[in-house]
């Protein structure tokens, strides 16, 4: 919600998992695997971050 309120401020109506819908795609475009991503980490509770795994 953070990054959608620092973009939109409070005038943002969109769906609370408009970003998480965005990461799947951008991962998919990587050719990342879904359940082992090299890219974009989860990290729960906070969000996500830019990474590249070996």
């Amino acid at each position: 919600m953070q990054l959608m309120e620092a973009a939109q401020g409070d005038a943002f109506e969109g769906y609370e998992r408009t970003i998480d819908a965005h990461v799947k795609n951008v991962r998919r475009k990587l050719g990342d695997d879904s359940k082992r991503p090299r890219y974009v980490q989860t990290v729960f509770g906070v969000g996500y971050k830019l990474e590249e795994r070996p």
